[in-house]
């Protein structure tokens, strides 16, 4: 099978990139290699895949690429993902999210049977204090960040309807796990309380979310591409619910820091979602299922964060990591 994997050097992109390598596939990596986007994310599989440094939003590079690469299938994880980021700065996210997905389809209607597989997030359905999300829920996004990809799953949908695209929409839950940018919560949780520095909470910390190692998610990707069918939208999560606060909580604990003091609260994000959960039915009846409990997995990061400091340690001095309030 011929892939291209369009933000393949980021933190989802480069873990499921791994996994295809492992499984034969032949890769061709597309990446604008931005701040999260790097090399390094790779390393591992460098020799043994393609790499284009590109934009999703030049549409001639991309045409150029997927003409002479002829791929069977084209995973779309290229995009600005950070809500805080998109608070401060929502263009990117319109450049990216919205008219970088409006370039693939540009390109993709005429490349006949090359299948989109098009990763969303969980976000795109809003907040839910009760109750959860099914595939066909309405989506009321908060941020500009979750905004711009509702944007963009409507442009695929309304491909495949207009113009007869063959397309998937993979909607993950919140990943985590090895390389993840430190802007995210936990390795910005990991980093800050190895650096000395107290974990940051925004509001009272009792923000519910449904926690997915990143290994699991990517699974469930390829799931999706060998079982799924074409005009489907599938969610992807564990089911292993936990507020921040008690995230946090137990990544201290295996950082053996006291939970009660190495924590400080700040304002919530404006716009800030309660809840975050989904019915993921539809993925296990194709056979996958979550292996990494909540527990296990977040050891599991925080080992790796702690053996690999060289990867991290570019980061800190940046606003979103070492700063209380990123706005």
């Amino acid at each position: 099978m011929r892939v291209l994997v369009a933000g393949g050097a980021g933190f989802i992109g480069s873990s499921f990139v791994r996994y295809a390598v492992r499984r034969g596939w032949d890769v061709l990596v597309y990446d604008k290699l931005t701040y999260a986007g790097r090399l390094e994310n790779l390393g591992d599989v460098l020799g043994r895949v393609e790499l284009v440094k590109g934009d999703v939003a030049d549409e001639a590079l991309l045409r150029s690429t997927v003409a002479r690469f002829e791929p069977d299938v084209f995973v779309n994880f290229a995009a600005e993902t950070h809500v805080d980021r998109s608070i401060n700065d929502p263009a990117p996210f319109v450049r990216t999210n919205v008219l970088g997905v409006y370039s693939i389809l540009e390109v993709l209607k005429q490349r006949g049977e090359c299948l989109l597989v098009h990763v969303s997030t969980d976000e795109v359905y809003g907040d839910l204090p009760g109750g959860f999300a099914r595939e066909d829920s309405p989506l009321r996004p908060s941020s500009p960040y979750s905004a711009s990809k509702a944007c963009g799953d409507l442009l695929v949908e309304a491909y495949g309807r207009t113009y007869g695209l063959r397309y998937r929409i993979v909607r993950p839950c919140n990943n985590y796990g090895p390389f993840q940018h430190p802007e995210k919560l936990v390795p910005k949780t990991i980093i800050r309380l190895l650096r000395g520095k107290p974990a940051v909470v925004y509001g009272d910390g009792g923000q519910v979310r449904d926690w997915l190692f990143v290994e699991d998610c990517v699974r469930a990707l390829a799931t999706v591409i060998e079982e799924g069918r074409d005009g489907e939208v599938y969610n992807v999560c564990g089911g292993f619910f936990a507020t921040v606060r008690e995230v946090v909580s137990m990544i201290a604990g295996i950082l053996n820091r006291d939970p009660a003091s190495s924590v400080i609260h700040v304002r919530d994000r404006p716009g800030g979602d309660r809840r975050y959960a989904m019915v993921c039915d539809k993925v296990r009846t194709l056979g996958w299922e979550p292996e990494v409990p909540l527990e296990e997995g977040l050891r599991r990061t925080v080992e790796w964060y702690v053996r690999n400091e060289w990867w991290w340690k570019p980061f800190v001095d940046e606003r979103y990591v070492l700063a209380d309030t990123p706005w």
